[in-house]
């Protein structure tokens, strides 16, 4: 005699959503858009002129302070450096977005400009503004591949390590 005949159903698959705006793959790497950040002098943190948006430098601000201050090469390490140009990069993109409404209506990242405070003989400027460059590449994919120029400094504002500023083009310009 035969037993009964059991059916075994494999697990459905668990389907998850692709993120698919900026702010969701930043999400998905662990990252939230914070607020805009304040300007430290008599400046706004980003403009829009047509299809652009140009941000003022960002320090690398966590709750209105700098975590670390000092030179790359003295009292701050090239990783930590790093480090902070991924938040300068995130505080960029909170600009952008307070002028923009949202990451969606960018197109793609154009500019990068990094900024290094740094000892003499300290020459990994571009590698410290990588973490810029990554930030950017996992919040827009392909259309976070931008130019980009990484400057050695002696001093950066509050003696931030780092400092970024980037320009976007938007898919309409502002108000149309």
């Amino acid at each position: 005699m035969v037993g009964p005949l059991i059916r075994f159903r494999p697990e459905e698959p668990v389907v998850t959503a692709t993120p698919t705006t900026p702010e969701e793959r930043l999400a998905a790497a662990g990252l939230e858009l914070p607020p805009a950040p304040a300007p430290v002098a008599v400046y706004v943190p980003a403009v829009v002129s047509g299809h652009y948006v140009h941000t003022s430098g960002q320090l690398p601000m966590v709750d209105g302070a700098l975590p670390v201050t000092g030179k790359v090469g003295a009292e701050v390490g090239a990783e930590q450096a790093k480090e902070l140009a991924r938040r300068c990069a995130l505080n960029a993109l909170a600009a952008v977005a307070s002028v923009a409404g949202d990451l969606s209506a960018v197109k793609r990242v154009v500019k990068v400009v990094g900024f290094v405070a740094s000892t003499p003989d300290f020459t990994g400027q571009p590698g410290v503004v990588n973490g810029a460059s990554e930030l950017l590449g996992t919040a827009f994919g392909d259309a976070g591949i931008h130019a980009r120029s990484a400057v050695g400094v002696a001093v950066l504002p509050l003696d931030a390590p780092v400092e970024v500023e980037i320009t976007v083009e938007l898919h309409a310009p502002m108000g149309v």
